[in-house]
């Protein structure tokens, strides 16, 4: 490779601030995300206009193997296509539930309270599906994906909660009806779904912890 073949280049743009100021932004930062939770029950208020946009143009920023971004993000509102997708999704959870989940995989999620039924994907006003973009007619050959979508899902969640708003990340298995009920092509494999919204007026969620940082960071 030479320097005809690079990339045009910009001056990167940043601020410097001062060291008190790092941390206070830093710590106020993880202050708010220390007040996120999965919600399951959704008020069906619609959302202001543009939000949802904002927070996937967010997700977009997300850095990704050689800059391919292979992601997409299908926004479901039409009630009539989220009442597709609730019923396909039951259907493969009740056979998940009652067929193919081990013993221990009920045990873990026992006091979460879950089971099969997801009303959420029909009374959540959106429902965000993510897909990986792997290789296709249109779509280059991707590197990294799973990592690189899963940073944009981790930047989604944020934009999202930083919104005012509350998500749940729903993983069906299998998942591959969703690119029926979103008209996606076979290229693109669904990731994660996401109804997305305001709590209901009696939304609870799990007394959950968090493990202390001296459990999650190693220091030498």
């Amino acid at each position: 490779m030479n320097d005809a073949d690079l990339l045009p280049t910009v001056p990167i743009r940043h601020r410097r601030r001062p060291p008190a100021e790092m941390v206070r932004e830093v710590q106020a930062f993880a202050d708010r995300m220390a007040q996120r939770r999965s919600v399951r029950d959704f008020a069906s208020d619609p959302l202001p206009d543009g939000v949802v946009e904002a927070a996937v143009r967010a997700a977009s920023t997300a850095p990704s193997g050689a800059n391919v971004q292979p992601w997409r993000f299908v926004v479901l509102t039409d009630p009539a296509r989220k009442r597709r997708l609730r019923e396909a999704a039951e259907a493969e959870e009740r056979e998940f539930y009652d067929r193919r989940a081990s013993q221990e995989w009920l045990g873990a999620i026992a006091g979460l309270g879950t089971d099969w039924r997801k009303p959420f994907l029909e009374t959540a006003p959106a429902v965000i599906v993510v897909f990986e973009v792997h290789q296709g007619p249109n779509s280059p050959k991707p590197y990294y994906v799973k990592e690189s979508v899963g940073i944009a899902v981790g930047l989604l969640i944020t934009a999202l909660h930083h919104a005012g708003l509350v998500t749940l990340t729903h993983t069906p298995s299998p998942m591959r009806f969703l690119n029926e009920v979103c008209e996606r092509p076979p290229e693109e494999r669904p990731y994660v779904v996401m109804p997305v919204g305001y709590p209901a007026p009696d939304a609870h969620v799990p007394d959950l912890t968090r493990k202390p940082l001296d459990e999650v960071m190693v220091r030498w």
